[in-house]
């Protein structure tokens, strides 16, 4: 077989199926950020100020980290692959980055090239490659946008739903569309970024994506809901909760990330580390993180577990309420599943040995960019 045509037999190429999933991740991400905001609307007629601020501070933290990323990366990419940006100059992408529209220029122009280069009978490897990586960009500015808005709205919405008995139609949909932006983020983050590396196997589609998945759903909405809880404990407890996020920032330093090429953008890049780390494990450094794992989640379970007792003990007329057994059964169950499902992947369904195939054609080809290799990796 000659050697140009190996990596398409042993690499899947950019498919219609994955055009139509970017087209899918952008309807969710508008749905999910004009869900927030028009219940942040809402909240101010309501006169409740405060979770108004609240719920659209999250949406503008989320929104200005993935636009200070994109933007930097848009720079990276200009200097050291001698890309154009699509014809737009230095000032034009400081504008839409500031206009807070970066990230859609992104998904356009993925969507017109990629759209392109599927009509073509022709497309080089080379292409395929740099299409993964543009991919690969936007499925980790969503996984920065899941952990910063996502992730706390649903915290947020949880805690004004059990605390202050407070429900409405759009409070429900927002937390649904969170939660469904939360489960396309972190598969299409997985995919994309073992697609992107030529080294990596790819992720096995099927039953090993549905496993990988329901382990991240799993061990997530139990720490969502016991993050809750500990709030409900007392609005002070949120320095707790901080004082977790510095230890997983912390421990981002010690193991010295090198994701960006500016100092600053390290340093928040890290803190970023320690947000996600706050509600389910990632290897920081792509090392072999057992026993890390493994020290992560024996806490994450005593924490977890200890808020509810917690509650009861300081606070026991949170007993006797409706909502109070049926979260501990839950929390409880929830981990369990989700820590089975994380054994079941990572026992039999985990591609381990890198992809040799596409080294033996010739393609010892780095990814399009180094920070594909740098980011978090599980």
């Amino acid at each position: 077989m000659p050697e140009t045509t190996i990596m398409t037999t042993t690499r899947k190429r950019f498919s219609w199926f994955r055009w139509l999933c970017t087209v899918f991740g952008l309807l969710f991400y508008l749905a999910d950020i004009g869900s927030d905001v028009l219940l942040s609307v809402q909240y101010f007629k309501d006169g409740h100020v405060t979770w108004a601020a609240l719920t659209l501070v999250f949406v503008l933290a989320g929104s200005l980290c993935i636009q200070i990323f994109s933007y930097s990366w848009f720079k990276d990419d200009k200097e050291n692959y001698g890309e154009d940006n699509k014809g737009l100059s230095t000032c034009h992408l400081i504008g839409i980055h500031v206009l807070q529209i970066g990230i859609f220029t992104r998904y356009g122009h993925l969507l017109k090239r990629s759209f392109k280069a599927l009509r073509s009978d022709n497309t080089t490897d080379e292409e395929q490659f740099h299409l993964f990586g543009l991919a690969t960009d936007l499925s980790m500015l969503r996984m920065f946008e899941m952990f910063l808005e996502s992730v706390p709205q649903l915290v947020l919405q949880v805690y004004i739903i059990l605390e202050h008995n407070h429900h409405s139609k759009l409070q429900y949909i927002s937390m649904a569309l969170s939660f469904l932006t939360i489960a396309w983020a972190t598969v299409d983050y997985r995919r994309c970024f073992r697609r992107s590396l030529p080294n990596l196997k790819e992720m096995p589609s099927g039953i090993p994506t549905v496993v990988y998945l329901s382990y991240k759903i799993f061990t997530i909405t139990p720490r969502i809901l016991s993050l809750t809880l500990f709030i409900m404990l007392s609005s002070f407890n949120t320095v707790a909760v901080a004082f977790i996020w510095l230890v997983g920032t912390v421990w981002a330093f010690v193991e010295e990330t090198d994701f960006c090429t500016s100092r600053v953008l390290e340093h928040l890049y890290r803190a970023i580390v320690g947000v996600i780390l706050l509600f389910t494990f990632f290897n920081v450094k792509g090392e072999n993180t057992k026993v890390h794992m493994s020290v992560y989640y024996i806490f994450n379970v005593g924490q977890n577990l200890a808020a509810p007792v917690l509650l009861y003990l300081f606070k026991p007329e949170y007993g006797g309420n409706d909502f109070f057994l049926p979260i501990i059964f839950f929390i409880f169950v929830s981990h369990s599943m989700g820590l089975g499902f994380l054994a079941l992947y990572y026992s039999l369904l985990h591609p381990r040995q890198p992809c040799t195939e596409d080294q033996a054609d010739g393609q010892n080809q780095e990814p399009r960019t180094t920070r594909s290799k740098h980011f978090l990796q599980i």
